[in-house]
């Protein structure tokens, strides 16, 4: 029999007694009622047993009863032990990733709604200086960088930030905020001291030794162009090699020209004249096309009289960079076209060639240095593999950005966006 069934026996037993009684005493229903506020106040009663014994937390035995009572008993216990299981579960989970995240190298960070601080790990004690008791200080009151503090109002989860450590001027950080749940945050950390050092020395080495290459190529090629005016033009052996020689020196010579620009680009400091586009663009298109004798293939328009806060011979460079691969690489009867336009909020310089276009995949690797296409060509292309990578770094400084569109076998669209705040 079931508890429910237990408890309606005992209420029809009930009844059937009261019945019995009333067929020699009569008033049947002052003996239903009678019943009926007997029930109640043991009802009454057993709940206010169940809510002292639920406020006690439920810890004591429970109040032993029979019928629906020891039922509901039952139940709250099956439910009591499942959630102390569970709770067991959860409490080894979360010490299982305070221990992991307690072993990262990275300083990771849990911040509440208001950049307040819930947890951190040994890390962000060693290298942002966090302490026991910062815990539920906001942390732009203890990391008190304004580009930090910026940074994290933004709380842009693409962005990373390098900063100096708080504790250490000497170690290099680069900090990331991820958003997860529900205005909650997770700043993470990472010492990137090592790969800063070693970039230094790689740009340190790479602008010695262009300064050390100047000098024997100057020489190099001096006597070279002594050579060939000597040469009488009776050995052609002899007036091959030597414009191999000077091509090959000439080219040794464009390369460590592009490697001084790239180092001083990383290191000088930009300056912000007012640049006027349109004389540079006809000047840069003008150039190009007496270079490769090609007076025809570049049409330029100019679609805005907006120019440029920055700097005159960084954008030179860049664009003439643009124009000249546009014309190199792609065919001697195609057009070139150099737009400088206006597009909502920000100024655009398109160059735009029908050449062979570059797969999708390397589109995101032609900015690197040296980085050269693998494609089967006709006729080899000669280039030192920077010019994109100085493109790059000139429109970073000034706040700009390179798109690149590029379909195989119909051409390739480099676009310049500058933003607002760049105009003049």
């Amino acid at each position: 029999m079931s508890f429910w069934h237990k408890d309606l026996f005992h209420y029809t037993v009930a009844i059937f007694c009261a019945f019995i009684a009333s067929l020699f005493m009569g008033h049947f229903l002052y003996f239903l009622l009678a019943i009926c506020i007997t029930i109640i106040i043991r009802q009454t009663y057993l709940l206010k047993q169940l809510e002292h014994w639920l406020s006690a937390g439920a810890k004591a035995n429970n109040p032993t009863h029979d019928g629906l009572w020891e039922e509901i008993y039952y139940h709250i216990f099956r439910i009591k032990k499942a959630n102390k299981k569970r709770k067991k579960q959860l409490s080894t989970i979360i010490e299982q990733f305070r221990k992991s995240t307690a072993a990262l190298p990275d300083a990771v960070v849990v911040l509440g709604e208001y950049d307040e601080i819930s947890w951190f790990n040994e890390a962000a004690k060693k290298i942002l200086g966090l302490q026991k008791s910062d815990k539920g200080q906001r942390i732009p009151n203890l990391i008190r960088t304004p580009a930090f503090v910026d940074f994290l109002i933004k709380k842009d989860s693409n962005a990373v930030l390098s900063i100096n450590s708080p504790i250490n001027k000497n170690i290099t950080l680069q900090i990331k905020v991820v958003n997860y749940g529900k205005n909650a945050h997770l700043l993470v950390a990472h010492d990137v001291t090592y790969l800063k050092n070693i970039e230094r020395m790689r740009k340190d080495f790479v602008d010695n030794i262009s300064h050390e290459l100047r000098t024997p190529l100057t020489v190099l090629k001096g006597y070279l162009e002594t050579l060939t005016d000597m040469d009488d033009q009776h050995s052609a052996l002899l007036t091959h090699s030597l414009e191999q020689m000077q091509n090959q020196t000439f080219r040794m010579q464009h390369l460590v020209d592009d490697l001084l620009l790239l180092a001083n680009l990383e290191t000088q400091k930009i300056s912000r004249d007012c640049v006027t586009i349109k004389p540079l663009l006809k000047q840069i298109c003008s150039e190009s096309s007496a270079l490769e004798a090609l007076n025809n293939r570049i049409e330029l328009f100019i679609d805005s009289d907006l120019n440029i806060l920055g700097n005159d011979q960084e954008l030179r460079s860049a664009f003439s960079n643009l124009v000249v691969n546009a014309l190199k690489y792609s065919p001697e009867e195609s057009i070139v076209t150099v737009q400088w336009h206006q597009l909502d909020e920000n100024l655009i310089l398109e160059v735009t060639d029908q050449g062979e276009g570059i797969p999708e995949q390397e589109i995101s690797k032609v900015t690197e240095r040296f980085y050269r296409i693998n494609v089967k060509r006709k006729q080899q292309k000669s280039g030192t593999g920077l010019g994109l990578s100085i493109v790059k770094h000139v429109l970073a400084r000034h706040d700009a950005k390179l798109v690149i569109t590029s379909e195989l076998g119909k051409g390739s669209c480099f676009q310049c966006i500058f933003p607002k705040h760049r105009f003049c």
